[in-house]
């Protein structure tokens, strides 16, 4: 079995009956395992097995089922053609390429124009293809910076259509107002009275602005279900049709038309499919921010010359410079330079991370300062910052369990709808207005009208969009929409101590002298002795010193000593810095005045003496302390009372130490790598719903194991992969604000799903009765899908820490 995840962008769709209808076709198909089309995001994730079925099956299905998957278009510069032979070859190739719809090459121009599908290639894996076969191709980027995206276009389209439906409905909805009492004073030309102007007016609007509805209403019907379009075709046409009898047969002056009601119900619902599309296209803001941040073009550094490249151009292995003051394309290998590097957009820390030959760099960070070689080792998709988009885009691209109960009602609910409507006109035709064929007409079809299932479809993934987008830009990445959904209803956290709740590194944090005057040359010939040692507790040590002293005094000689500590010569003294036992061996005097050394052993702090010419003069004390937010955001935590429990394998007397720095009272210690999915399925079986936060490999398993995962960004890459949520700044307060946003989501998506029924609940008798003109409907209906969308907005406001 070769198993393949593909997301694809599909357009054509109108409510969630199409996401619906496209999704159970989909899960038909022979080697599809799961199929999921959010209506919201316009995008379909489809798992498959290659060896049954292949990208261009699954996207002939979505044709077959009367909509269109969306392509790309790229137009390319292409140098080092000299015939037609060229030419044709690229074309030729590249029409080969998996994923390509068609490929147009211009011998003239130098110009190549490219259709192709993004879920199955890109545009990297296309300029690549192009280099393959002997020629230059790069994007042509003044074109580019003009094109807009689908959605972009999109709107435009339905701006151009409402103003032309606009114009030739108003004369329509004037003479409709006309007929009322209290507007008999208004003037109407004598033309807008006239029939065959009236019907002039309204054909245009219900044929050609109205054509998408009965495409997708065609579509619909022909694939055996029914969906928003079938209420607007039914709706309208009934109006159109009976007023083109009423003129036809003579009997339009002794009956009202019904032009006005067909035409002004399309420009409304167009109007409220406008201002829906506008909304939600700002639900998608935060994914647009990211991709923002990297930069378009890389300088390249070939055969000792510099070249301006576009960013997908770089290769793997490439080397680039990167200028002070420049974003970093690409992940890549620092060779040579050094310089300050903003990485708050991926950690959160606000200094600046200094980097020297051998460290890596991240695209889309700034370089601050200094000037950089790097080797690229992470291009296109495959950087950490296409990978978050990736996550985020995924997230969003998922269902909520949630929104199994929408799909379900959507998916009865236009069938139900038609048949109310009919019984509707059978009442009012037969018993309330008996053989009023006018009011029992209006009556259907306000209710066919109001009863548009948009709103209903557009509750769930407008919310998931906006919430988890917000998320996103605080550097919490939710894998799912439905770990969004379930992280809201955990009532335990288990934290891994070491990187989770602390810094994961020693730091120095006593340093007793016996005589205080000399603690700064004490301080300076401790870091000195250590600056040699790879030990972690010398690490913290040094890293003090050099924190004080810009230079430390030379390091004359230098002995470690195993299980004791070291020996050195600095400046002609003879310096012991180790354990207890170590001044015992030199036969140094322990001086029990300087400091209680048991009280920071009790805290769990390493302890370490130093004697100078054979004196004991200082005792250090090293302990990875806790993070400067943990205390603050395991407070929030147990406020949301929510039970905090500390998971460690260290030792019992060094994790309660910093438990209860950290404002944790229960504490599982001395736990081996293992055994800590044990400890997860312990406090499950108690019918506990367990969030597990860590960071290393060694937590992947509990990670894993709990109902909700999150791994810290700044661990391991196995943590990240095993977690349902990313922390990407290492901060605690994190962990907070992903319950948070978790708990207001849904919440936003209960309050949609509420008002969303409830547009329906209530509008569907009022219509009934005969108490909804059918142009009021149609507004309502577009309203209510509107402040759907404009609700679930609301969440990319959330203040989060």
């Amino acid at each position: 079995m070769n198993e393949q995840k593909k997301e694809i962008a599909i357009t054509g769709m109108t409510c969630a009956a199409c996401a619906n209808r496209i999704e159970k076709g989909l899960q038909r198909m022979d080697g599809v395992s799961t199929a999921t089309v959010n209506f919201a995001t316009e995008k379909a994730a489809v798992t498959f097995d290659s060896n049954q079925t292949g990208l261009t099956d699954v996207e002939e299905r979505i044709r077959k089922l009367g909509y269109d998957v969306l392509m790309e278009e790229a137009n390319l510069n292409i140098s080092g053609m000299t015939c037609a032979a060229c030419s044709a070859r690229i074309e030729k190739v590249l029409s080969r390429m998996p994923g390509v719809q068609n490929a147009t090459v211009n011998l003239a121009l130098e110009t190549a124009h490219v259709n192709y599908d993004p879920a199955a290639l890109e545009l990297t894996d296309i300029l690549q293809k192009i280099k393959k076969v002997g020629y230059e191709a790069v994007p042509r980027t003044e074109e580019a910076d003009s094109q807009t995206d689908h959605r972009q276009k999109d709107i435009n389209d339905k701006t151009r259509k409402l103003i032309i439906s606009s114009i030739l409905s108003l004369p329509l909805l004037w003479t409709m107002f006309a007929h009322f009492s209290f507007t008999s004073w208004m003037y109407v030309p004598e033309i807008f009275m006239n029939p065959y102007f009236q019907w002039i007016l309204a054909t245009p609007v219900q044929f050609w602005i109205g054509a998408t509805f009965y495409k997708g209403a065609y579509a619909a019907l022909r694939n055996g279900s029914a969906n928003m379009d079938v209420l607007v075709v039914l709706g309208t046409s009934a109006a159109y049709f009976y007023s083109v009898y009423l003129v036809l047969t003579g009997y339009a002056l002794d009956h009202g038309l019904y032009f006005e009601t067909s035409a002004v119900l399309i420009t409304l619902i167009l109007l409220g499919k406008l201002f829906e599309a506008r909304a939600k296209g700002r639900s998608s803001d935060a994914i647009k921010n990211l991709m923002k941040l990297q930069p378009q073009v890389a300088i390249l550094e070939r055969n000792g010359e510099t070249v301006e490249i576009s960013i997908h151009e770089v290769t793997h292995g490439d080397i680039l410079v990167i200028r002070p003051g420049a974003s970093i394309p690409v992940d890549g290998l620092v060779l040579s330079g050094s310089s300050a590097v903003d990485e708050s957009m991926l950690t959160g820390e606000s200094l600046p991370v200094d980097k020297q030959p051998g460290n890596e760099v991240f695209a889309a960070t700034v370089n601050a300062n200094g000037s950089l070689r790097i080797k690229a080792s992470n291009v296109g998709k495959d950087t950490m910052l296409s990978t978050i988009i990736r996550v985020v885009e995924e997230a969003q691209g998922s269902k909520a369990p949630i929104q199994r109960l929408a799909d379900r009602i959507s998916g009865v609910f236009v069938p139900i709808v038609v048949g109310i409507a009919i019984i509707t006109f059978i009442i009012w035709y037969f018993v309330v207005a008996p053989g009023n064929f006018e009011a029992s007409l209006t009556s259907m079809i306000a209710v066919l009208v109001i009863a548009c299932p948009c709103a209903l479809g557009l509750a769930t993934p407008t919310s998931i969009m906006a919430g988890s987008g917000r998320a996103a830009e605080e550097g919490v990445l939710f894998k799912t929409a439905e770990a969004m959904e379930q992280t809201r209803s955990i009532d335990t956290i288990v934290f891994d101590k070491t990187g989770t709740i602390t810094k994961g590194h020693p730091e120095l944090t006593d340093f007793h002298v016996r005589n205080e005057k000399q603690r700064m040359s004490l301080l300076s010939l401790a870091a000195a002795a250590e600056s040699d040692s790879e030990h972690p507790v010398a690490k913290a040590i040094t890293a003090h010193g050099l924190q004080q002293f810009s230079t430390l005094p030379t390091v004359e000689s230098f002995e470690a000593i195993p299980g004791y500590g070291i020996q050195t010569v600095i400046d002609g003294q003879n310096i012991l810095l180790g354990t207890r036992n170590l001044l015992s061996h030199h036969n140094v005097e322990f001086d029990s005045t300087i400091a209680s050394v048991e009280q920071m052993e009790g805290d769990g702090k390493t302890v370490m003496f130093m004697a100078v010419d054979g004196v004991h003069e200082a005792i250090i004390a090293v302990a990875d302390t806790i993070k400067d937010t943990s205390k603050q955001a395991i407070a929030e935590l147990r406020a949301m009372d929510l039970d905090v429990i500390m998971l460690t394998g260290d030792q019992h007397m060094t994790a309660q130490a910093i438990a209860h720095t950290a404002g944790i009272d229960q504490v599982i210690a001395g736990v081996l790598p293992d055994s800590k999915a044990e400890v997860i399925r312990s406090l499950q079986a108690e019918g506990k719903r367990v969030a597990m936060v860590g960071d290393g490999i060694n937590d992947a398993p509990a990670l894993a194991v709990a109902d909700i995962g999150m791994a810290m960004g700044t661990g391991t890459a196995v943590a990240m992969e095993a977690a349902d949520v990313t922390l990407m700044h290492g901060d605690l307060l994190r962990v907070v604000d992903t319950v948070k946003m978790s708990k207001l989501t849904v919440r936003n998506i209960k309050q949609n799903l509420f008002w969303a029924l409830a547009y329906n609940s209530i509008g569907i008798p009022i219509a009934a009765v005969g108490l909804l003109a059918p142009w009021l409907a149609g507004a309502a209906m577009a309203f209510s899908s509107v402040s759907v969308v404009l609700n679930a907005l609301r969440l990319q406001r959330v203040k989060l820490h």
